[in-house]
């Protein structure tokens, strides 16, 4: 039962560590009062870096890494109970893509806030690299559930299905949208800060589809031993 809520939490600490950590950044007047999607005034790196936000930011964030990696696991066994037939390689994409976007997470997380250019490369690779694995871990598990909702005739996880494959499609339309926006427009961390923030709610708002589509299937795990 407590397995089945991985995707839930996985998708709401996260939003609690932002959005949290912004509320406290703006009533300790350390971060400017905005409404970021709409401004683009602050990042969320900002939020993570500044005290007294910045301690709840990183007391989510790491453990978050390790949700990740359990979520990503438990997410292809159940993609395999349901689909016996599910390839290896698209197993192990979707795994290795979740595990580096973890990894990646503990990166951002340990160098955040610092000034060498050094820890800098770090702290934007572990970034981007966070952002990519996550994307295309959830993408190809998206798909994946797609296909099979429709070969099986599992019309209950269509709409869910399809919900994550849109999640995922806005999110990497976004991307591409960011990087024309910039190349227009010489203001480019106003409108990088408020596509990061949207982007990053897309991804958390997968999470919670994916509890939907757990316990739609009535989700389950056990512990086996043969006697010896």
């Amino acid at each position: 039962m407590m397995l089945r809520l991985l995707p839930l939490l996985t998708g709401l600490l996260p939003l609690v560590a932002m959005f949290g950590a912004l509320w406290i950044g703006i009533a300790h007047e350390v971060l400017p009062s905005c409404v970021p999607f709409i401004d683009g005034c602050v990042s969320i790196s900002a939020t993570g870096r500044k005290p007294p936000g910045s301690f709840l930011f990183r007391a989510i964030m790491l453990p978050q890494a390790a949700l990740l990696a359990l979520v990503w696991y438990y997410h292809v066994l159940w993609l395999r109970s349901l689909n016996p037939h599910l390839r290896r390689s698209t197993s192990a994409a979707i795994l290795t893509s979740g595990l580096i976007g973890a990894l990646a997470l503990v990166v951002y997380v340990t160098y955040l806030g610092t000034q060498e250019p050094l820890y800098e490369f770090m702290r934007r690779s572990g970034i981007y690299f966070g952002f990519l694995g996550l994307a295309l871990a959830q993408m190809t598990a998206a798909v994946s559930l797609y296909r099979f909702s429709g070969i099986s005739r599992r019309w209950r996880l269509r709409p869910l299905a399809s919900t994550m494959l849109g999640i995922c499609v806005a999110t990497f339309g976004l991307g591409i949208l960011t990087t024309i926006l910039k190349a227009i427009y010489e203001n480019d961390a106003v409108i990088e800060n408020s596509i990061e923030w949207t982007v990053s709610v897309l991804m958390q708002c997968y999470f919670l589809v994916m509890f939907l589509a757990w316990r739609r299937t009535g989700f389950a795990a056990s512990v086996n031993t043969t006697p010896g």
